[in-house]
């Protein structure tokens, strides 16, 4: 399985960027795909999550109600759709696939590469 995360950028506070994550192999229906991020000096921690196949979506308190996890079965693809950004959230964001859902990375098992967003003040 291989995960390429895009979509990353720079934005000001208070704008939006999409980020996608574009799957290979194979992606059961079990399956939990995750968002975690990661800034300087800082834990990675999880943003939000999707079951592949029932759709079933979960958020860190932190991003509810801004952020929007969704995925494209058919083209093996997930998103993330970010609004109202803050300068906090400047990090590298990562795609992940795990067996079950999680808010501990170690529940993941494959990793993207990162992907970097940058929130201007």
């Amino acid at each position: 399985v291989q995960l390429q995360a895009s979509g990353g950028g720079l934005v000001q506070a208070g704008g939006s960027l999409k980020l996608s994550c574009a799957a290979s192999g194979h992606t059961f229906s079990s399956h939990v795909m995750g968002w975690f991020r990661q800034a300087p000096g800082k834990e990675r921690e999880f943003v939000a999550a999707i079951r592949w196949g029932a759709g079933s979506t979960y958020y860190a308190d932190s991003v509810k109600g801004r952020f929007t996890i969704s995925r494209d079965r058919a083209n093996k693809t997930m998103y993330l759709q970010m609004n109202s950004l803050k300068p906090e959230e400047a990090a590298v964001y990562y795609c992940a696939r795990g067996n079950s859902y999680s808010t501990r990375p170690t529940a993941y098992d494959y990793w993207g590469q990162g992907t970097q967003v940058t929130v201007s003040s």
